[in-house]
């Protein structure tokens, strides 16, 4: 077989065309006059194969209906299965049988050609089930707010799309003969002068995917940002919008929010609050070993457990005290009583102990130009006291 045999189209045209064709109508003839039984054999085996695989279809359409849609994966893999068409099934059959039944060349042929089609484009109609079926799970099992990300999903359902049929389309042409080389040069090319022109779009889009799949945060939930923080209402195909602590609406777009360190106060699963401590260097030693405990009480008294409660340095003025205590929760209001609390309970207790806690303290002085201090209060006169004489009587 010579090199120009091997790259023989398989379609061919004009003359060539019908000449094949009535070969094939010719061949077909012969070989239904003398394999008959056969044929007859296998279109019934065939026939049992498109009544099984239709049988499983149809089971798969069960398996979609009794999941609610997306709500678990057994769903969205019988989603994908329901998605099965008939073309593909009567080629699976009589792909299946056709050795059976020894068909003339051009049958065979015609028949793997076709088979080829419809596994191909099949192909792409099962891969793109799943990968709507898995970011609709994503968003459904995540709470994400549909109508948000309803134009997020549209556009990545029509990108997919022309992305898997565009695939199959070049697979199918390279199978029967035709060379796709400047076609996928030229769909190269495209794509990347679209992928420029809309870099900020497409970067976007993908940051949306990743708050899908990546869970950052959801809608509801509360975070922070450089410096701004507020509560997550919609989240989008090119931006984010959360409403601030101070009610007006902020506008970030996904791609430059995740480049910023987030923090997501509603993942927490508890409250801390970290308080330093200063005590007068006069307390007493024993006093001091006590503080401790005493701290401990306070925190279990207010509804709270200590994490670190103990000497941390020498002050310039004081004995400092590191007193950090934990408060299960996210309730910020349940937590902010509790800190209210405790504030009061360490003043109260402290003043029982007789435990000082001493504030910085400045006094200023002025000097006269010979050097000599000059008082910020007046001086006090020594009082003369003076002797009356007596009264002559």
């Amino acid at each position: 077989m010579t090199n120009s045999t091997a790259n023989k189209p398989l379609i061919p045209a004009g003359p060539d065309m019908e000449a094949q064709a009535r070969t094939l109508f010719d061949d077909s003839l012969i070989w239904i006059e003398s394999h008959w039984l056969n044929i007859a054999i296998a279109a019934g085996v065939a026939v049992l194969i498109v009544a099984s695989l239709h049988a499983v279809r149809a089971w798969a359409m069960r398996l979609c209906q009794r999941g609610a849609g997306t709500a678990n994966w057994y769903s969205v893999i019988g989603r994908a299965l329901s998605k099965t068409g008939n073309f593909f099934i009567i080629m699976t059959a009589l792909r299946l049988v056709a050795g059976y039944a020894n068909p003339p060349q051009m049958v065979a042929t015609t028949i793997g050609f076709l088979f080829t089609i419809a596994a191909v484009f099949q192909v792409a109609i099962w891969v793109r089930e799943l990968i709507f079926g898995a970011i609709e799970h994503r968003t459904t099992s995540e709470n994400y707010n549909g109508e948000g990300l309803a134009s997020a999903i549209g556009i990545i359902r029509l990108l997919v799309s022309i992305v898997l049929f565009a695939i199959a389309t070049v697979m199918v042409l390279s199978n029967v003969g035709v060379n796709v080389t400047g076609l996928v040069a030229g769909l190269g090319i495209g794509g990347i002068a679209i992928g420029l022109a809309a870099q900020g779009i497409f970067g976007d889009l993908i940051a949306a995917l990743s708050i899908i799949f990546d869970r950052p945060f959801r809608v509801g939930q509360h975070i922070k940002y450089n410096g701004t923080d507020g509560t997550i209402e919609q989240i989008g195909l090119k931006s984010t919008r959360l409403r601030s602590v101070t009610g007006e609406l902020r506008i970030i777009s996904n791609r430059q929010l995740l480049d910023k360190e987030i923090q997501n106060f509603s993942d927490r699963r508890l409250i801390r609050f970290n308080w330093m401590l200063g005590v007068a260097y006069e307390t007493p030693p024993d006093l001091l070993d006590r503080l401790p405990q005493i701290l401990v009480e306070i925190a279990e008294a207010c509804g709270a457990r200590t994490t670190r409660n103990g000497f941390a340095n020498f002050g310039p003025s004081t004995l400092d005290y590191e007193f950090i205590v934990e408060i299960d929760g996210t309730d910020w209001t349940a937590a902010n009583r509790i800190r209210d609390k405790l504030a009061t309970t360490i003043l109260r207790r402290f003043a029982q102990e007789g435990i000082d806690m001493p504030y910085p303290a400045q006094a200023s002085f002025t000097a006269a130009p010979d050097g000599k201090l000059i008082m910020p209060y007046p001086e006090v006169q020594p009082v003369r006291r003076v002797d009356k004489e007596p009264d002559e009587t």
